[in-house]
């Protein structure tokens, strides 16, 4: 059964995942030039969200799996 830390974790990463796939797809667009006007007037009305490549990093290795240890009660 997850928690509530759990799911804020898997909500999280998913969001650091669509970010990147969205900045992705837009660096795509931006280089072969497939901009149409919709486009253009969603992407003026979205808020912005400023996430560094660092941001990002530091997000996915926090929800990844701490490596075992080999001993047990140990911090």
């Amino acid at each position: 059964m997850m928690d509530h830390r759990d799911r804020l974790i898997l909500a999280l990463s998913a969001l650091i995942r669509a970010e990147r796939e969205a900045r992705m797809a837009l660096e795509q667009a931006i280089a072969d030039r497939t901009f149409s006007p919709d486009m253009l007037a969603r992407l003026a009305g979205r808020e912005a969200i400023y996430v560094s490549q660092e941001d990002l990093e530091a997000a996915e290795a926090f929800v990844l799996p701490d490596p075992p240890t080999g001993r047990r009660g140990t911090a």
